[in-house]
């Protein structure tokens, strides 16, 4: 797996980022309909399945130091990804709930589409869950279940999800004020979720279909190229194919504003843009380059990209 930070990027910033998209989004037809920073988990969930645009951006740090300086950024919310990077659940559990406290909803990506991972992460916090690399249907039923079913488990839960026994009353009511609000995207990254996306977006509780470029390009036999036409297409398909079945349509993206607005023409509204550790990177970067001109020296050549997967 090449993770997406070791890629060259030419993002610019969040609030940037932001104005971009909401107009855009304006200019579709959907105006944004929130403060940054100021989102609940229901608000970022209506957001999504309005099709209004929301920001977010990838944190890898996980230092205490990080939440004050990513709160005045104007972002929505924060991804948190414990796919790719190594987060313990203690770590794990008081970044979810120092994020939801400043008002930025912790939506994050698990290992696997394992429901039992979903109800984790659930329970350190997260407003929301990204399961990766969903391609069937019944990946989705059991993802709704751990998310939107919460706490129900065991026969009790296939059964509600079958339809075969409906849950009780009190149950039912207990059930809505305690999960009824989590949040559900589902990674789109191969050709057979590209293929199957209508029946994926269309099982209840789903709210949001996240595009994961680098699976995504592999799967479509193009890898890393996201100028292609056949990983354009895809994209696009797949935001319009989402915002179609009224739930959000999402991407990670490094790979610039300009190309993020275009596709929010296209339908797409959930925007991870960019970053922590490619911000960091570009911006030291850029200013060491500069000190090391003005002090008269020669730049050092950084290590190449593939040293540093």
């Amino acid at each position: 797996m090449r993770f997406p930070w070791c890629v060259p990027a030419t993002t610019r910033g969040a609030p940037l980022a932001r104005a971009r998209y909401q107009q855009a989004g304006i200019e579709a037809g959907r105006a944004p309909a929130h403060d940054a920073g100021n989102l609940t988990p229901q608000s970022l969930r209506a957001a999504l399945r309005a099709g209004r645009p929301v920001v977010g951006t990838l944190l890898v740090s996980d230092s205490p130091r990080w939440p004050a300086s990513v709160a005045p950024i104007g972002l929505d919310f924060v991804f948190i990804d414990t796919e790719h990077i190594a987060i313990d659940r203690a770590p794990l559990s008081w970044m979810c709930q120092t994020y939801a406290a400043l008002g930025l909803p912790p939506i994050v990506r698990i290992p696997s589409p394992d429901p039992y991972a979903a109800t984790m992460v659930l329970d350190a916090g997260a407003a929301g869950v990204v399961a990766p690399y969903v391609e069937t249907v019944a990946q989705v039923q059991a993802l709704r279940g751990a998310v939107k079913l919460r706490p129900i488990k065991g026969t009790k839960l296939q059964a509600a999800l079958d339809g075969t026994a409906p849950l009780e009353p009190a149950l039912t009511e207990y059930q809505r004020t305690r999960a009824a609000e989590n949040i559900l995207v589902i990674n789109i990254e191969s050709r057979p979720a590209l293929e199957n996306l209508d029946a994926l977006v269309s099982v209840e509780g789903v709210d949001a279909a996240l595009i994961g470029p680098h699976d995504l390009s592999c799967s479509l036999g193009v890898p890393e190229q996201y100028d292609a036409p056949e990983f354009e297409a895809a994209v696009c398909a797949i935001a319009r194919g989402a915002r179609a079945r009224g739930v959000g349509a999402g991407i990670h993206s490094w790979l610039g504003v300009a190309r993020e607005t275009a596709w929010a023409r296209e339908g797409m509204n959930m925007f991870i843009h960019s970053a922590d550790i490619i911000a960091m990177r570009q911006t030291l970067t850029a200013e060491v380059r500069e000190l090391r001109a003005a002090l008269g020296g020669a730049a050092r050549a950084g290590r190449t990209e593939a040293e540093n997967i």
